[in-house]
């Protein structure tokens, strides 16, 4: 069997259990990863030894800064820390410049916070707000909505940028700087700025109530400990890289900076000084705070276990020796590497769904071509994010959380954030290459 067939039926296997048979992804992935070691033919007895190996190497470097990312994030949501900075950035930006109140809201809160919980967050926020001032819900909406999108899929600590930059051995400051370089226009050329052309979108009924599910809290953080707690890991990673710069390389401060600015200590660091501003230790006590922090891993136990998974699929394909077949045949393309893998990312996306598994599987097969490339790793995993946000359809769970929270229909759902989403892929990967020509 060649190996284009080969991969197509691993890729198409992925796609039918996942999509028409309905199987877990990470049951998906188990099963599709002993299909390939078949069809590839490693010996039977090697390919739980593949699998065993690929997902512990997966997990073995990224589920310390994911683990702890999802516990900083619910103290963030729990605290009520969200709340007090969009509370904030809406008195900033005023009612005429709400839209843009509502994107830096989204972005800020967007960092610490998963997508899901993000968006669960962001929904009272904005209907709060278009039925004080009788606003039009998508139009408002859609640029908040397209900041979380941005931080998903392009900053760390989120799964699948996390999980990208352990596969292709990244630098996680330089995917963060390069990452909020490409964000800020991203976001306001894919929420304001095109939301401009949704302005007559009208739910399908304006008879619901929605009911605001936030837990109105009594006592709130301030404006400064919000902030600080909120952005902290991207302040540490930001003065890590700073001070990398000056220290001498071979004194014992750089040793110390080097183990600071670990993503994995840096992140801990944040949570134990965060455990502290948000936590309020003293009057609900450590073990209130530890049923947060236990409940965050509920939220991100699939998440961990999908993204371990995909390892096994990937060491298969290692193990097994068409990655370097691979290669060798994708290396003497006419497209970029980086075109070639958001391509890739993207028709996954498409035809599964899901950002994370479009990414996590696209890394699998471009990770053994890095080699012949000569390419910063940094911009392979921007360009494989941006890949796995693209044309959110029907087979995506995010599509039908925004249809029935604003009441549209299917044809506008389309327009708007399929679009929206369709956006944010495209200007992905064109500035991902402007970076990359000027890198």
């Amino acid at each position: 069997m060649s190996i284009i067939l080969s991969l197509l039926l691993i890729v198409g296997s992925l796609i039918l259990f996942v999509t028409v048979l309905k199987i877990n992804p990470y049951l998906s992935f188990l099963l599709v990863s002993i299909l390939a070691g078949i069809i590839l033919g490693l010996p039977l007895g090697s390919i739980p030894k593949s699998m065993g190996k690929g997902i512990g190497d997966m997990l073995g470097s990224i589920i310390v800064v994911i683990s702890l990312g999802a516990m900083l994030g619910k103290l963030v949501a729990e605290s009520g820390a969200a709340q007090v900075i969009s509370n904030s950035m809406i008195q900033l930006f005023g009612t005429r410049f709400i839209q843009w109140g509502l994107m830096c809201t989204g972005f800020i809160i967007g960092i610490p916070l998963f997508y899901n919980v993000g968006f669960v967050l962001c929904i009272p926020i904005i209907f709060a707000l278009v039925y004080q001032f009788k606003l039009n819900a998508v139009y408002i909406g859609l640029p908040m909505l397209a900041a979380l999108s941005v931080a998903h899929g392009f900053l760390p600590p989120h799964p699948s940028p996390v999980a990208l930059v352990g596969i292709f051995h990244a630098s996680m400051a330089k995917t963060l700087f390069y990452g909020f370089i490409l964000a800020v226009p991203i976001i306001i050329l894919a929420g304001p700025i095109f939301s401009q052309t949704l302005k007559n979108i009208k739910p399908l009924s304006t008879s619901y109530e929605f009911k605001d599910f936030r837990e109105v809290k009594s006592h709130l953080p301030t404006k400064g400990i919000s902030f600080f707690s909120a952005l902290l890991p991207v302040f540490l990673l930001g003065v890590s890289s700073l001070l990398g710069i000056w220290l001498p390389k071979n004194g014992i401060w750089n040793q110390v900076l080097q183990f600071i600015s670990d993503p994995g200590i840096l992140m801990l660091l944040a949570l134990v000084i965060a455990s502290f501003t948000l936590g309020d230790i003293k009057a609900k006590g450590i073990k209130n705070l530890m049923k947060i922090y236990e409940a965050s891993i509920k939220d991100i136990a699939l998440i961990l276990l999908i993204i371990g998974s995909s390892g096994a699929l990937k060491q298969i394909l290692i193990d097994s020796g068409i990655s370097q077949e691979i290669a060798l045949i994708f290396i003497h393309s006419p497209l970029h590497p980086l075109i070639l893998a958001w391509l890739i990312s993207a028709s996954i996306r498409v035809c599964l769904g899901s950002a994370t598994i479009a990414g996590l599987t696209t890394a699998g097969i471009i990770q053994p071509m890095m080699a012949h490339f000569q390419l910063d790793p940094s911009l392979m995993v921007l360009s494989i994010g941006a890949g796995s946000l693209m044309f959110s359809h029907v087979n995506d769970p995010g599509f039908w959380m925004f249809k029935e929270y604003f009441h549209i229909s299917l044809k506008d759902t389309f327009r708007s954030w399929t679009m929206m989403e369709t956006l944010v892929s495209i200007l992905g990967i064109v500035g991902v290459m402007l970076l990359n020509y000027l890198n």
